[in-house]
């Protein structure tokens, strides 16, 4: 911790994170979990170049727009990245070559044993190698407008984190009665503009009546999956509430740093229990803090949310690439090559890439997933 004395540094620093100085935030580490398969943004996101390594915005991949946004907090040799072994070479290509993130700090797990497993592994992995820490902790995959908004809030939320000693999660304020979000109540608490409130209660997807009653009440947030917290902290949460997944990641902890690392990872990582974080440890803990704030976030979990990103039209249309449009309202294409034409026709995606063409009603945007599984089990691996 620094003192009065010794605070001059890093308070001229950038990675001060506006805090009394007296006692400023220990060492800040950022963790991306970007092992998923982003399934529902086929036919543009495959297995081994999933929706966390496309250029979707035109300007970047989303994993180096996801670093680069938090590079601003956690150094850049801080921050890891957990994914899936077989998208290491495409994690690589992305983030290594361009000197994002360090080659050993590219975790690698062999199979998907959800996020209980991936932050574990993280936290066990900067505990062994690297000091405690508090971790902040993002999918790979999301949209976010505000980068000062971000940054303020995430300062905020580190010096909690540090000072109290808590599990933290980032809320969004809802803007809209959306039913595609999972909601967060808190315990209303008066103050400043940012509070960190506890939290009551997590509510899975509503549908629009309780959605609408939900943001009315003004005590609930959106679930972002953004959590903050000490390396420290969350490993003792995960002894306690979830033991066995500790257990497993206690063996590979042991294993760290030897020549018997890889093995012992590669075995004992596929037999470690499938929780989410949220189900295993965040509805089970009693000092969980959630702080709302308006960021300009988005979850970019489907085509019909390209919307987010792209501003729409007069006659609420996203195109990316090329297109024609005549009597055309409220569709999203996406084009890689080709020519995307449409006439008279409202509320679809239309997604052209090199070998296969989506057209689907964008009502049914979380379906798209389904297509993947049909075509897994017809063998047709060649499209995924």
């Amino acid at each position: 911790m620094l003192t009065r004395e010794n605070a001059q540094h890093f308070l001229e620093s950038d990675l001060y994170l506006g805090g009394i100085y007296e006692e400023a935030v220990m060492k800040v580490y950022g963790v991306i979990m970007a092992g998923g398969g982003g399934t529902r943004f086929w036919p543009l996101s495959r297995h081994t170049m999933p929706k966390q390594l496309l250029n979707l915005s035109g300007k970047d991949r989303m994993i180096n727009e996801t670093v680069d946004r938090i590079a601003t907090i956690a150094d850049k040799k801080d921050i890891f990245i957990v994914t899936n072994v077989d998208q290491v070479p495409g994690m690589q290509a992305a983030v290594t070559v361009t000197g994002r993130v360090e080659p050993d700090h590219i975790l690698a797990e062999p199979s998907a044993r959800n996020t209980a497993a991936c932050i574990g592994y993280a936290a066990m992995e900067i505990i062994k190698k690297y000091g405690d820490g508090i971790m902040t902790i993002f999918p790979s995959d999301h949209f976010i407008r505000d980068q000062k908004a971000f940054e303020k809030v995430l300062r905020f939320a580190c010096e909690v984190a540090d000072k109290e000693e808590c599990l933290v999660t980032l809320g969004i304020a809802p803007t809209f009665p959306c039913t595609g979000y999972g909601y967060i109540k808190f315990e209303k608490a008066v103050g400043d503009d940012l509070r960190a409130c506890r939290v009551l209660e997590f509510k899975e997807k509503p549908d629009i009546k309780k959605a609408e009653e939900y943001v009315a009440s003004g005590d609930y947030a959106w679930n972002s999956g953004m959590f903050v917290w000490k390396a420290s902290v969350i490993l003792d949460q995960m002894k306690t509430l979830l033991p066995d997944v500790y257990e497993c990641i206690e063996k590979i902890g042991d294993a760290m740093g030897t020549p018997d690392e890889k093995r012992v990872i590669g075995g004992i990582y596929p037999t470690i229990p499938s929780i989410s974080i949220d189900y295993g440890i965040m509805e089970k803990a009693s000092d969980v803090r959630v702080i709302s704030a308006d960021m300009g976030w988005s979850d970019v979990g489907s085509w019909d949310n390209l919307g987010e990103i792209y501003e729409e039209d007069e006659e609420g249309n996203v195109f990316a690439g090329d297109h024609l449009a005549i009597d055309t309202k409220g569709c999203i294409t996406y084009s890689e090559k080709r020519l995307i034409t449409t006439i008279g026709v409202s509320d679809l995606i239309v997604v052209e890439t090199e070998d296969a063409i989506l057209v689907c009603d964008k009502s049914r945007a979380q379906d798209v997933k389904l297509a993947v599984e049909e075509l897994k089990a017809h063998g047709r691996s060649e499209l995924l």
